[in-house]
Parts: structure tokens; sequence; C-alpha cells
């Protein structure tokens, strides 16, 4: 969820910093090109005065004109920017430098034909750092006796201009990647802090879901909402377990309880035999009948044990393991004809040896109920990893789809296998016993036909910080 998250935040927190630093940033251009062509304003002011002192005066004109002449060229000395006293008819009355002309088009002549009208030219439009060569051109008039004999023109290069508003602009990039870095530190932390919670709240559902229903969450930490979902999730737990106990309780006490008066009622079935004809068909069928529930019952009582025992957690040599169990049907599978084969390599794993011995009898049982005369049973042992696995496969009639999505489920039996013995809880032990200690049972098919059982247990201790 973080990954998720995360990128999300950081994209809403640079759209937010881009929408702030672009009008920023044109802010910063307009405001340095607008102080220089206050600058130029002033500049042309004051040139405009001389000029309009210079016409006005019959007397000494000359010397005058050599003043005007002499501040231009100063000016443009000093500041590089050429400066000049025209004409309306565009001729000089004074000029720096003097090869310097009016321009013929473009702004520069929007600017003068603007000035002699009676006003200042407009703004010039605005440059950018890119924009080389670019200049900045104002024009002013010079009024005597309310008409314009004259305009004041300067013609600016904007290179210093440019330099600073890309100075600024890089020192306002320079803030927006200190701020970007301080949110997505921010962005960590607020992630972590909104997400804390539900991690841990993931791994405690985990856990419940494998089998370790004591798991909890601590209600610390996170937002105040999902503080509530963790008390409300602890509450759901503890009456879950409650109503599992119950359930494992009522199982195991009603199995207990129904052994006596059966083993009783079987007893009295066998002195009733004897008071009848040998091979009575009906006496035989009441038999079976009473060995079939004695046996569910034993099983219905192994598997709420199962279910309510904890695992003896050991390392434990899998290989070794299941070459016992091997030999150990091995007289079973030869008496129907059933060759059972194993290939049992030194792997070790965590598990509980009595548990995962009782699954490993249940499925090999399983396996030699249903492979016929003159096919295999095959045990493998193998590690994968984090894990180790024992494969059980068989040449059986093997299951449908439907029917493998189903097997292990408590007291479901295929319908083409109801004739064969069983109370329909073997696997369904078996996976208890395996989720105990943190394992697991799994079905598949097997090509060409037959199943294929896999049982896993984890290599790395259950409290182990890298455990699976």
């Amino acid at each position: 969820m973080r990954t998720r998250l995360l990128p999300l935040l950081i994209v809403l927190m640079a759209g937010v910093l881009l929408a702030l630093g672009f009008p920023l940033a044109v802010s910063l251009a307009a405001a340095q090109q607008q102080g220089v062509v206050v600058d130029r304003i002033d500049d042309t002011v004051r040139f405009a005065a001389l000029a309009q002192f210079v016409t006005e005066g019959p007397e000494g004109s000359d010397e005058r004109r050599a003043t005007l002449q002499d501040q231009l060229n100063r000016y443009h000395d000093t500041y590089g920017i050429r400066a000049g006293v025209f004409y309306r008819e565009r001729n000089s009355l004074a000029r720096a430098p003097q090869n310097w002309t009016l321009p013929t088009e473009g702004e520069g002549l929007e600017a003068f034909e603007e000035a002699l009208t009676g006003r200042r030219s407009d703004d010039p439009p605005q440059v950018w750092p890119w924009q080389q060569g670019q200049r900045l051109v104002v024009a002013s008039p010079v009024v005597s006796d309310g008409d314009v004999v004259a305009v004041v023109f300067t013609d600016s290069p904007t290179g210093q201009l440019r330099s600073r508003v890309l100075r600024g602009w890089l020192l306002i990039a320079a803030g927006e990647s200190a701020a970007m870095l301080l949110a997505v530190g921010a962005a960590f932390r607020l992630t972590g802090w909104v997400l804390r919670p539900v991690r841990v709240l993931d791994a405690a559902t985990h856990d419940i879901a494998t089998g370790r229903l004591n798991s909890r969450v601590a209600p610390s930490g996170g937002p105040p909402e999902l503080r509530r979902l963790a008390r409300s999730f602890n509450e759901m737990a503890d009456n879950v377990e409650t109503v599992l106990e119950q359930q494992r309780a009522f199982v195991a006490d009603a199995s207990h309880q129904l052994r006596n008066p059966l083993a009783a009622l079987l007893l009295r079935i066998e002195l009733l035999a004897l008071e009848l004809p040998e091979g009575n068909a009906e006496i035989a069928s009441v038999r079976t009948e009473g060995k079939r529930l004695a046996q569910v019952l034993d099983d219905l009582l192994d598997l709420a044990l199962a279910e309510h025992a904890a695992a003896d957690l050991r390392l434990t040599d899998i290989g070794a393991l299941a070459a016992e169990r091997v030999a150990a049907w091995r007289p079973l599978a030869e008496e129907k004809g059933v060759a059972l084969a194993g290939n049992t390599a030194a792997v070790t794993a965590w598990a509980d040896p009595v548990a995962l011995s009782s699954a490993l009898d249940a499925v090999i049982d399983n396996a030699l109920k249903f492979t016929p005369q003159g096919e295999a049973v095959t045990v493998e042992v193998a590690s994968n990893g984090g894990t180790s696995t024992v494969v059980v496969t068989d040449k059986g009639p093997g299951l449908s789809d439907e029917e493998l999505a189903r097997i292990g489920d408590r007291f479901w039996r295929s319908g083409r296998h109801q004739n064969v013995k069983g109370s329909g809880l073997g696997l369904s032990i078996s996976r208890a016993l395996l989720a105990a200690g943190g394992g697991s049972i799994a079905f598949a098919h097997h090509r060409p036909h037959g199943l294929r059982v896999v049982l896993t247990v984890p290599r790395t201790a259950p409290d182990a910080p890298d455990a699976p």
C-alpha cells in the first residue's frame, strides 16, 4: 500500500510546489524588468529636461548641446546603453554612440512613434533568460510650448537583466527542491505512521488465518480510526476464538461421551451374535456400522485435539521421518500389490515430528486405499527456499476439478468412493496438525491420472526474524 500511496502524495506535493513556483518565477522576472524600465524612464526624463533646455535657449545653444552630448557619452560609456535625442524628422540632436541610428521597424519604431504623440512609450514586452540579443527600448517626448519637438530614446542591452532573472530562478528551484525533499521525508513519516497499524493488522490477520488464533493487534500509534479498528479486530478475534474453543470442546466432549455408550452397544451386539446362527447377515451389518461409528468418533476426537493442542516444534530430519513412515507402510502396500517407493533426501525443517508423522500416515493411507494393484505410490522429500516439502503421488483414479476443490473438508468424500473404508476426516486432521506448526497441505492432479499431495513445513523457526 505504501508503494501506491507514497507516489500519489509526492505527485500532489510536486504539483503544489510547481503551482507556487511558476507564478513566483514569472513575478520575479517581471519585477526585475520593471526595475530596469523605471530606471530607463528616469534617465529619459532627465535627458528630456536637458534637451528641452537646449531647444528653448537661443543663446548658447551650442554650449548646451555640447553639455547634452557629453552627458549622453558618459551615460553610454558607463552603462553601455545607447541613448539619443531625435527630432520628429528622425535626425539627431545628440546621440551616443555617434554611429547609432533609430530603428526603422519593430518595437523601437513603435516606441518612437508613440512618444511623438506626447506620451511615454508603453512598457516593453517581458524579456526571458533564453532570449539572447533581446533589448529594452524606452522613449519619452521632449515638449516645448505644448508641442513635441523631439524624442529621447534609449536602447538597453538585457544581459545583466537576464542573468539576474536566471539567478533568481535558480534560487527558487533550489528552494523548491529543498522543500520537495522535506515534503518527501514528511510523506515517508506520514505514510509510515498511517500504515503501521495496517501492517500490524495484516500480520495478525495472516496469523489467525494460518491457525495462530492467539495473535492480537496492539492498538497503539496511527490515526484514531485505525486504533478503533485495531480494538474492534481484537474483540472480533476474541469472539471467534471463544466460539471455536466452544466448538472444539463440544466435539471433544460429545465424542468422548458417545464412546462409552457405543462400546456398551457393541458389546451387547457381540453377546447377541452368540445367540444367533453363525454368519447372520444382519448382525454382521450392525457390527460393521458400529465399528464405523466408533472410527468416526475416534477421528472426531483426534481432530478436536489436533485443533486445540499447540505444536511441539523442533528441528527435524524430514527425510529420515518420511523414510521411516514409508518403511512402516510398505508391508501393507505389498499386501495390496502396490509399489511404495521413497526418495527421501536429507532435509531438515522446523516441525512437530508426531504431528507430521500423523499427517504423513493419513496421506499415505489415503493413497494406498485408492491406488489399484500394480500401480505405484511415491514419496519424495525436497527443500525449496524457506520451506521443505514432502510430496506423495499416486496413480489412482484421481479427482475432478470440483472434487479437488473440496478435498480436505470435514466428512467430505467423493461420491465415487463411498464404499471405501474411512470417515472423511483423515485429511482434515492432517491439515489441522500441519497448520498448528505453520505448515500446510495442498492437493493437485497427477498426470495422467492420480492425486498429488504436497505437505509443506517451514525451514526456519516461527519466531525467527526471517520466518515465513
